[in-house]
């Protein structure tokens, strides 16, 4: 699957995730091979506004300069509280060409108010970032959420359920979805809580190292869809980590509905959500054990792939 939205928890730079699903399809791009890191969710360090920042993309980027010689081209921005006009111009070329744009990790509210007032100040459009995501988008081209950068690619932040005060509005490049996430299934009643409180979103719990591959768009018929494809990694094996890698300890991804009934997805397993535009009409089918189920009855269907539910609709 070609997704357009990468959403996902991990400790390390496990290979499936980070080799398969990122750089990998950068080195795939036609018109480049760019990954923008943007690591503005790091908090400023006492006074200095860049150290955290600086911190975040050398997380990233001792596993980059491997594939330099396969012609991946890498580069951060950083934000201040000094940009320029023509900074932020380098930022907006970037962010609507690149490949591949990943939004790292660190505080989901401080990267949010920074890549929104950044429209704000230069263009005098506090959405600019969030359309030239769309746009991205709507393009084939990936955007990529890290632990606070997943977080930011939903539909609302995961604390909107905690009823935080502020700007919780996400960048909906995952539709009608929260996530949290190092998710453990001992936080299960988290997903419980906010699915009650949002029905129209699903809701899944991220454990280290796991992701949802999504992409979503408009039929013919005008209904829209969205799929889901689960991303489980077990390939960092570094043993002094080995607490923090929670699927290698046999987590799944966790996912509630907002009747209360739970689901753990595996790696593979593939969710379809089909909407009417005015939302009456809302029905979803899964994969399990190579069949494809009623997302609400668990039953098996008469479909025989996930194009024959997209085709049917």
């Amino acid at each position: 699957m070609r997704g357009t939205a990468l959403i996902y928890s991990s400790h390390s730079r496990c290979n499936v995730l980070h080799n398969d699903h990122i750089v990998q399809r950068a080195l795939r791009g036609q018109d480049n091979k760019r990954i923008l890191f943007l690591p503005m969710s790091s908090p400023p360090r006492g006074e200095d506004e860049l150290e955290g920042q600086r911190v975040a993309y050398e997380d990233f980027r001792w596993f980059f300069q491997h594939y330099e010689r396969f012609g991946l081209e890498h580069l951060p921005f950083y934000w201040t509280s000094g940009l320029r006009k023509q900074d932020v111009d380098v930022l907006w070329h970037h962010l609507w060409s690149s490949e591949v744009v990943i939004l790292g990790g660190g505080y989901s509210t401080t990267g949010l108010w920074r890549y929104k007032e950044l429209g704000a100040r230069f263009d005098g459009e506090p959405g600019k970032f969030g359309r030239l995501l769309h746009e991205r988008r709507q393009r084939g081209l990936l955007t990529v959420g890290f632990s606070a950068g997943a977080d930011q690619l939903c539909q609302f932040l995961f604390c909107h359920a905690r009823d935080s005060p502020g700007d919780n509005e996400g960048f909906g490049l995952a539709r009608n979805t929260l996530v949290t996430l190092h998710h453990e299934a001992s936080r299960n009643d988290e997903l419980w809580n906010a699915a009650r409180q949002f029905p129209h979103c699903f809701v899944f719990g991220l454990p280290n190292d796991s992701g949802l591959n999504v992409d979503w768009g408009v039929l013919p018929s005008g209904n829209l869809w969205q799929v889901y494809e689960v991303v489980i990694d077990r390939t960092w094996d570094a043993p002094g980590d080995a607490l923090h890698i929670k699927t290698r300890q046999g987590a799944l991804v966790d996912h509630i509905d907002h009747t209360g009934r739970h689901w753990a997805f595996q790696g593979g397993d593939h969710v379809v959500r089909i909407t009417s535009p005015d939302n009456r009409y809302d029905r979803a089918w899964m994969t399990a054990g190579g069949k494809i189920l009623d997302y609400w009855t668990r039953e098996s269907t008469g479909y025989g792939s996930l194009g024959d539910v997209l085709a049917g609709h």
